[in-house]
């Protein structure tokens, strides 16, 4: 009993219209990786004060370096630990993002007025723990909840890679 070879011709042969196809077949399958890059997604934002004591730990009074392990700490004022945070899950199925900006943008309770604060990052592929901290002056205080706000990640070029805001940020004008 002989078998055929699905696309082969008689005695083996390959049928000419097979050609395009498979070159096609090849060519989505090449895209496939590259339209996942740009993958990069928050899984998580959420917003929460943080004492400047809670970033002390005893590999800091050790070595006098602060402790980074899978996260990345940034602040509006390096100097100051304590501050209301924005606890950010990036997760990046895409190669990494050098020279990326998050860009946050808070009203508070005290003004109707929207502050905005840009902080520089790379974005590593995979998944990556920031916490992205209103510190020192910046914010009023452990009791202050902002009334609204978003987090967005701004690539090299300025295009918004991924987003994500409170409910009253996203309410519509009525």
């Amino acid at each position: 009993m002989r078998y055929r070879i699905a696309g082969a011709g008689p005695r083996g042969q390959r049928v000419p219209w097979m050609r395009p196809l498979l070159a096609a077949l090849a060519l989505l399958c090449l895209a496939a990786p590259a339209a996942r890059a740009g993958g990069i997604s928050f899984k998580r934002v959420w917003p929460q004060w943080h004492d400047a004591d809670s970033f002390t730990s005893f590999y800091e009074d050790r070595t006098g370096r602060e402790l980074m392990g899978n996260w990345v700490v940034l602040r509006s004022m390096a100097s100051q630990r304590g501050g209301l945070y924005f606890m950010t899950r990036v997760e990046n199925k895409g190669p990494a993002v050098p020279g990326s900006t998050f860009v946050i943008q808070v009203v508070s309770p005290e003004s109707t007025d929207t502050r905005s604060f840009s902080f520089a990052a790379d974005i590593p592929a995979g998944g990556r723990l920031f916490e992205i901290g209103l510190t020192g002056k910046d914010w009023a205080g452990p009791r202050t909840q902002p009334v609204a706000w978003t987090v967005e990640l701004h690539g090299p070029d300025g295009s918004v890679l991924a987003r994500k805001s409170s409910f009253l940020w996203e309410k519509p004008p009525s």
